[in-house]
């Protein structure tokens, strides 16, 4: 148990000192009945690609989970109604797809509490055992970078939107798992160029 602990340490270690800017992604989006991982339910996820600040759009992916017992007033939100559920994927099929990228990717969310959350209960619900080798939140990135700035921080201020805005991206409007994802990713890449002003990014600085 102590060796194993001791290996994942330095490991984390030794991949908190390399340039992020080079590094593999993988940016995840949920959409959600609500926001209680005990009792509601993962309705879609999405996720794209990074590699070397390049996002891969032909390796987007988008599924939506046909096992979601009660979409209750979610379509509101995301637009999924039971017609698209129907059509749907199994949650094991669509998390076995996910988790096949967590050897060579490094996770990003925007709110990882929430979605991380949701994913983790789900994996272990399928007994699918999985070992991120690290999460990144663009929404702690822009919190600490607020932070730093002596800024305080306002009840909307760290929005998908918000944040993106604050480095002149484009508004999206449409609340939809891929568009969020592919959101994030443009988030991230923003972010890590404003981070690094042109010089070398370790990760440890993302986090």
């Amino acid at each position: 148990m102590v060796k194993r602990w001791l290996s994942r340490y330095f490991a984390r270690k030794q991949l908190l000192a390399q340039n992020a800017l080079v590094q593999r992604y993988i940016v995840i989006d949920l959409e959600l009945t609500g926001f209680d991982p005990k009792q509601h339910e993962i309705v879609s996820i999405a996720w794209v690609l990074i590699e070397n600040q390049c996002i891969k759009l032909s390796q987007a992916q988008h599924a939506i989970n046909k096992d979601v017992l009660r979409l209750e007033q979610s379509p509101v939100y995301h637009g999924i109604a039971q017609q698209d559920v129907a059509t749907g994927q199994s949650l094991a099929a669509i998390l076995a797809k996910l988790s096949a990228h967590f050897s060579d990717a490094i996770l990003v969310f925007h709110n990882a509490t929430l979605d991380w959350g949701f994913l983790k209960q789900a994996f272990q619900a399928h007994n699918i055992d999985v070992q991120p080798l690290l999460i990144i939140d663009t929404f702690q990135i822009e919190k600490k970078r607020l932070h730093q700035q002596g800024q305080e921080i306002g009840l909307d201020d760290l929005t998908l939107g918000a944040c993106r805005a604050r480095y002149e991206l484009p508004h999206y409007g449409c609340h939809h798992a891929l568009t969020d994802a592919m959101a994030t990713a443009e988030l991230l890449l923003a972010q890590c160029h404003q981070i690094s002003g042109g010089k070398k990014l370790k990760l440890a600085a993302l986090l």
